[in-house]
């Protein structure tokens, strides 16, 4: 039987193999966006129209895997990477194969979500859709898991990202409202579909 400091420090190493995971996947998927961004840069097609939403388009359906890793600039792309950063790893640190789950409903959901309602023939592309997801996930997964870990992490998100609300409302034309609406719905949905499963009593019921 194993003391409760071996537990505790058991614990401590799976948490840091977990945010070490989690950095280098996030890591990762910026590193892929920047460098699609540049390659987009230095040619002379545009991805953004070959492979982002176009909105009604059955082609443009391509766009719901691919328009999250697309960006209109560089401009575009610096403001998405320091949030999608910290929230994706605030996502993942629990564990690699959820998060991977987690971001597929969000492409998904925020993706069809977008195709739907969006202006016919309008491209979307940005990774605030997976940015959103991720802020429903990390928040919601605290009220659904009830782990006191996951729900002081949700609590500080949803304090220090609160403003990220604004960007639900249709303030400026050339902001993809629709996809932060549905990015946050399928982060919300991820939360659920994802959560842990709680133990059944198998105790017979008393009368």
């Amino acid at each position: 039987m194993s003391s409760p400091y071996e537990s505790a420090k058991r614990g401590a190493s799976g948490l840091l193999q977990g945010a070490l995971g989690a950095l280098l996947l996030v890591g990762g998927m910026l590193v892929v966006m920047w460098a699609v961004e540049i390659f987009d840069y230095v040619t002379p097609g545009s991805l953004d129209y070959e492979l982002g939403i176009i909105a009604w388009s059955p082609d443009g359906l391509v766009g719901i895997l691919f328009a999250p890793f697309l960006h209109d600039g560089f401009g575009h792309l610096m403001a998405n990477s320091l949030p999608l950063l910290v929230l994706g790893f605030l996502a993942a640190f629990r564990g690699l194969g959820k998060f991977l789950w987690a971001t597929l409903i969000i492409m998904v959901i925020g993706g069809v979500g977008t195709w739907v309602t969006t202006t016919p023939g309008v491209p979307t592309v940005g990774a605030s859709g997976l940015i959103f997801g991720y802020f429903g996930l990390v928040v919601a997964r605290g009220l659904f898991d009830r782990r006191l870990l996951d729900i002081a992490v949700g609590l500080g998100v949803a304090v220090a990202y609160y403003s990220l609300v604004w960007g639900l409302l249709p303030n400026d034309q050339n902001i993809s409202w629709q996809g932060h609406l549905f990015g946050l719905v399928g982060g919300v949905v991820a939360a659920w579909v994802l959560r842990r499963k709680r133990a059944i009593s198998s105790a017979s019921p008393s009368f």
